[in-house]
């Protein structure tokens, strides 16, 4: 037999019955941080299980849940495991329109709702809606966990569907990417393993549910005994870190991004003397965290000038994410290497992993104690890599998805001899470490054959200080152009300047040569980025489609 997990309800036993605590999630209601403990929990997912049975929810049947990040969340998703039933995860942010596409894509028989907000797009839609706060038209899930009489728990077999995700569409309609147990669990243990995650650990939950990254975060958090906190809102990020003080967090590197603005904008307003003292520190954090990423020991003397850098500095930065952060966790597209630079200088370590939904979703991540910044890691246990004839990035191992869902044809495109096609250009170094290089799709090739990998141009856009977001185009046309989305206060003269020292780094026909100033920046409700934060180039593209060819037609 083999060991260790083979199913995600065996992880739950695993999770619940070595790991009995008092604190094992937090959730704040009416402003304050209110403890449920490993037997509450595991008391209510029995309970909802049970109520799920009752409504006729069986093996194999498909549940929705349309809600931002709490315990309920949580309840619903391992209540759905141990029936046996396949939970489809729909993220809060999506208009009803596309929450009624999955969930007739989907055959959803019931669905959990955070609110009265997300139960309107539901109604009419599925046979049962339990809500997690009040909303009329719903079962309210207090009441439905009465109901709940306890259940002999499913034992699924590791290649059955556990989940079915809906991408969250770049391009085109989401596909329903379906996940078994076997490749969650595969990607729980092998997360754990290189994360060297432990009951120590408290996790503050904050990127949506709804997305793989997350989620799996939180499995391995939960299977190895630590502690989850839920964010109470993406708004309330700071304010939560300050409060719950976690040892890990996950997010996605336009969270970075905009700390790093944040720190960089007030050290320019520091006074002389404070910004030196900055800029010293800075300097002595990055020397000792090259050591690190090493794994070699600094010298004593700077060591002790380190000592001097955390009492001065860094302690006071640390204090902002809750003073006991071991490391941050970056994932869903690429991290800028001077942004993680930044970040190891000033002892808060931020580790790059790399994946897809469709690989459950973890490929790669920096070990912690062989961080190589300008990669995303090595292919974490299980996972096997190559890189294809053009350069594209190709994953085999257990963790990849059986398919998409009623999409034979779109499965059979991606996936050839048990490779996954990812979609994504890169290299593998002599040590197996990964550097992404592009998007196979966000290639762009100018009318003089010349290709241009926008990504990194546009990371190096971002870094400067008057930018707050940048999207590079150009495809077909004569020369690269970019749309810019200035700091509050930027003026156009340091747009300019900022652009001009972006191109002195890059190849002639790589440079940005002309640039249409936008307005405001791109957002979730305008349809310019999806809920995980990525910008739809062809959605930005077409909306400003006569901004764009007034443009080059100068």
């Amino acid at each position: 037999m083999a060991s260790g997990p083979q199913t995600l309800v065996d992880v739950y036993h695993h999770g619940i019955e070595r790991f009995p605590r008092a604190d094992r999630f937090l959730q704040k209601i009416g402003g304050v941080w209110h403890q449920i403990s490993t037997g509450e929990f595991d008391q209510s997912v029995r309970s909802c299980a049970g109520a799920l049975a009752a409504l006729g929810v069986g093996r194999g049947d498909r549940v929705a849940i349309l809600s931002y990040n709490r315990a309920q969340w949580a309840m619903a998703d391992w209540a759905c495991q141990l029936l046996g039933a396949v939970d489809v995860p729909i993220y809060s942010t999506l208009p009803p329109d596309q929450v009624a596409f999955i969930l007739q894509d989907s055959g959803a028989k019931a669905a959990f709702v955070e609110d009265a907000s997300q139960l309107a797009k539901v109604q009419g839609r599925v046979a049962h809606a339990i809500s997690f706060e009040s909303a009329p038209g719903a079962h309210s899930f207090e009441e439905f966990l009465k109901r709940g009489k306890p259940i002999q728990p499913a034992q699924p077999e590791p290649d059955d569907l556990s989940t079915v995700l809906y991408t969250s569409g770049t391009t085109g309609v989401p596909k329903g990417v379906m996940l078994s147990h076997r490749n969650l669990v595969s990607n729980i243990v092998g997360s754990c393993t290189v994360l060297n995650v432990s009951e120590k650990d408290l996790a503050l939950s904050f990127l949506p549910l709804s997305h793989s990254f997350e989620r799996i975060l939180d499995y391995a958090v939960f299977h190895a005994g630590g502690s989850i906190a839920y964010a109470e809102h993406v708004e309330k990020v700071g304010e939560n870190l300050q409060e719950v003080h976690p040892t890990l967090m996950g997010a996605v590197p336009r969270f970075y991004e905009k700390i790093y603005s944040k720190i960089v904008k007030s050290v320019q307003e520091m006074t002389p003397g404070r910004r030196d003292t900055f800029e010293w520190a800075r300097r002595i954090g990055a020397l000792v965290a090259e050591y690190r990423r090493r794994g070699d020991r600094a010298p004593l003397g700077l060591r002790l000038r380190h000592r001097l850098a955390r009492f001065l500095v860094f302690r006071k930065l640390g204090r902002r994410v809750g003073g006991r952060i071991r490391y941050f966790v970056s994932g869903g597209g690429p991290l800028s290497r001077d942004i993680a630079e930044f970040f190891f200088s000033i002892d808060l370590p931020v580790i790059e992993g790399y994946g897809l939904t469709e690989t459950s979703p973890v490929l790669t991540l920096n070990p912690p104690d062989r961080i190589r910044l300008g990669t995303v890691g090595k292919a974490i246990p299980g996972v096997e890599l190559k890189i294809a004839p053009d350069g594209e990035i190709l994953a085999r191992g257990p963790n990849i998805m059986k398919g998409y869902y009623n999409k034979p044809e779109e499965t059979a495109e991606v996936l050839k001899d048990g490779w996954f096609a990812t979609g994504d250009i890169g290299e593998i170094d002599p040590e197996g470490y990964l550097r992404i290089t592009d998007r196979k799709k966000d290639l762009l090739k100018t009318s003089g054959g010349k290709y241009v990998a926008p990504q990194p141009i546009e990371s190096a856009l971002k870094l400067q200080p008057c930018v707050a977001n940048a999207i590079v185009i150009g495809d077909r046309q004569k020369f690269p152009a970019a749309l810019i989305v200035g700091a509050p206060g930027a003026t156009r003269e340091e747009i300019q300047a900022a652009v001009e020292a972006v191109n002195r780094t890059l190849a002639h026909h790589e440079q940005v040569k002309k640039f249409l100033l936008l307005e405001r920046d791109f957002s979730i409700e305008g349809g310019e980025l999806t809920p995980t934060l990525k910008v739809r180039r062809r959605v930005v593209e077409k909306k400003y489609q006569s901004e764009i060819q007034a443009m080059y037609a100068e």
